[in-house]
């Protein structure tokens, strides 16, 4: 896990690399080539993880100095690819995962993406026919941000390396801040939040010419296929004996390691299940080891998984780090998250993440297990009941459909009439939806976003419709398209931006094993069926954890992850700075909300007279960024 710097044309400037220091302190690298389009500059930090020796310091050439290298990332079947690229011949001078790489790349070329089990951003330099390649996982773990202009090409981990570039203002793209403002939705589309930068695509990879000059474009195109969905038909035996032998694998590769590893634990199912497994198999090793585990914790009972996180720890053994991130230090630290995010976010959760992923790091951990991924595959969100239902009265199973609202009322506390609002009346016709409403009081809407300047954007599609029709995804119509465009374009994107941050921040190596892609395959082409059955979620993993979670978590059926109280929060000690905050967003950027509406919604929100959501935090962050990178409208 690194930081990477790569550049074409532009004048080289290595201060572009030691500004993201945090990914790497463990070394750094710098070298310089010529090209028919200009200078060709290659920069790395180094985290040490697979062989901390210096053997592992890039950039790294192979003997000729033909091919070289600068990775992010870890390629966790590297011991198998080793074996076999022994076999054909190659000599190894360390025990790294980076120098295997560069050898699969050596042998197969572009084929050798296919080959890797593992996440990934990297540039490989071809000094003799001058062609840079890049390319990005199959999901978009690691980051790959690119600059594309007459002037030169460059590509970075962070936006932040290539901001100041020739051509570069820090602007804002007025599309994607609407899209977050909105919904909530980034990193959905190539686009950023910046006018000008990009990124490269999970799943996509691109070769720049240099011995030409450059054309000012950029063109990817997708290595990885995206998998086929809901097309496998087996039994919820069959199905669950598969996910767990995928996913006990997945954790196993994970764990390879020269320095400690350890695993959030939010006492959901998901990071509840790998510390379970991780838990298993130091104990088969006979290692005698104890997992740490790094939990975030709550007063507020609403929002409190503690109860959770002790019965995973009762049951495995573990070694239990508990924080309590507290509400005064949100803004404290709202503007250093923010640096190291590069972009605006969506609550404070990501708040409660960085201070697990700083403990992680005073507790001497430099790699972390984490369970994102299994929602967006399994549907595992309680948005995603709105698809469930729908389909339900599609294929007019209204005993299913009462059955699924009367076990949602007593499992999960969504009473009748909320269902019916949330779930089943978008999908009626609207003279009904509104007759059967009629009496329910709707929410003022104050417009909020009726600006000059976003006005213009008010018809354009959503932010889930712009991500399947940029993407290349299907359009989301049940479950399984749902889980697709989770996956590949939405939630999971944001997800994984935040989490690269927030743990590099603090120099630590976040892993996500429910992103094996053999595993990810599997969970897209398993029908709905094992995954939501009434009040039940994320049914297959259920099943294929027992025995293994400890009941009280596997038959849990609420869902919070990193919330954080922040209604309590809101509307009590940081009441004031977030009005503070409203008001600096509105006076930086006069003309990007309209301010009465804006003032109006966020007081409804304050007073009690609508619920508190995210767009209070949006709005305020927003103002954050700007002020933290000198962002203009």
């Amino acid at each position: 896990m690194c930081g990477l710097f790569g550049s074409i044309g532009f004048q080289p400037e290595r201060d572009r690399i030691d500004r993201i220091s945090h990914r790497g302190p463990d070394g750094t690298g710098w070298q310089e080539f010529a090209s028919a389009a200009g200078p060709v500059a290659l920069g790395h930090r180094r985290l040490a993880i697979i062989d901390v020796s210096d053997a592992g310091l890039q950039p790294m050439s192979d003997e000729s100095g033909r091919f070289n290298l600068v990775f992010n990332g870890e390629i966790y079947n590297y011991l198998e690819l080793r074996d076999e690229l022994r076999a054909k011949g190659h000599f190894f001078k360390s025990d790294s995962d980076s120098e295997v790489l560069l050898a699969s790349y050596q042998e197969w070329g572009e084929a050798c993406l296919d080959r890797f089990l593992g996440m990934f951003a990297f540039l490989i330099w071809d000094a003799r026919d001058k062609r840079l390649f890049a390319a990005r996982d199959r999901f978009g773990i690691k980051p790959l941000y690119i600059v594309s202009n007459p002037r030169g090409i460059a590509f970075a981990s962070e936006i932040k390396q290539l901001l100041g570039l020739p051509g570069i203002e820090n602007r804002m793209n007025l599309a994607r801040v609407r899209d977050f403002l909105a919904s909530g939705i980034s990193d959905h589309t190539p686009e950023t939040m910046f006018e000008g930068v990009i990124q490269l695509q999970a799943g996509c990879c691109v070769t720049i010419d240099a011995s030409r000059s450059l054309s000012g474009s950029c063109e990817p195109r997708r290595w990885y296929k995206i998998p086929t969905h809901s097309t496998l038909e087996i039994s919820e035996a069959e199905a669950a004996d598969r996910f767990r032998e995928l996913l006990t694998d997945s954790v196993r590769m994970h764990l390879r390691s020269d320095v400690p590893v350890g695993s959030c634990l939010s006492g959901g199912l998901d990071s509840s299940a790998i510390v379970c497994l991780m838990s298993d198999m130091l104990a088969d090793e006979g290692e005698g080891a104890r997992v740490n585990t790094v939990s975030a914790c709550y007063a507020e009972k609403s929002v409190d998984e503690k109860p959770f996180m002790e019965a995973v720890v009762g049951k495995t053994g573990a070694n239990p780090h508990y924080i309590f991130p507290r509400a005064e230090e949100v803004f404290k630290r709202a503007g250093d998250i923010t640096w190291h995010q590069d972009e605006p976010f969506g609550s404070t959760s990501i708040f409660a993440q960085w201070c697990v992923f700083e403990e992680a790091k005073k507790a001497g951990i430099k790699v972390m297990l984490d369970g994102q991924g299994a929602d967006e595959q399994l549907a595992g969100y309680h948005s995603s009941y709105v698809y469930y239902m729908s389909d339900l009265i599609r294929r007019r199973d209204y005993v299913t459909l009462l059955r699924t609202m009367v076990e949602r009322d007593r499992i999960h506390g969504v009473s009748f009439v909320e269902q019916f609002k949330r779930f089943i009346g978008p999908v009626l016709p609207p003279q009904l939806r509104t007759f059967l409403l009629r009496q329910r009081q709707a929410l003022v809407n104050h417009d909020w976003m009726g600006s000059e300047a976003l006005r213009p954007l008010q018809n354009q599609p959503g932010a889930l419709e712009v991500a399947s029709q940029v993407n290349g995804l299907p359009p989301i119509t049940d479950i399984a398209t749902l889980c697709v465009v989770l996956t590949f374009a939405s939630n999971l994107q944001m997800l994984l931006h935040w989490e690269d941050r927030n743990s590099m921040a603090h120099s630590i190596e976040a892993r996500v094993p429910f992103l094996d892609h053999r595993l990810v395959e599997f969970n897209l082409a398993l029908g709905n069926s094992h995954k939501i059955v009434r009040a039940d979620t994320k049914r297959v993993l259920r099943r294929a954890m027992s025995h293994t979670l400890p009941e009280s978590v596997r038959e849990r059926r609420d869902k919070l992850g990193f919330s954080t109280p922040e209604e309590i929060w809101f509307r009590g000690p940081l009441k004031g700075m977030i009005l503070d905050g409203v008001e600096a967003t509105l006076k930086r950027y006069p003309d990007l909300l309209e301010p009465k509406g804006t003032r109006a919604l966020v007081s409804d929100m304050l007073e009690g007279r609508r619920p508190v959501d995210f767009t209070l935090w949006r709005i305020v962050n927003m103002g954050i960024w700007g002020e933290r990178f000198g962002v203009t409208l």
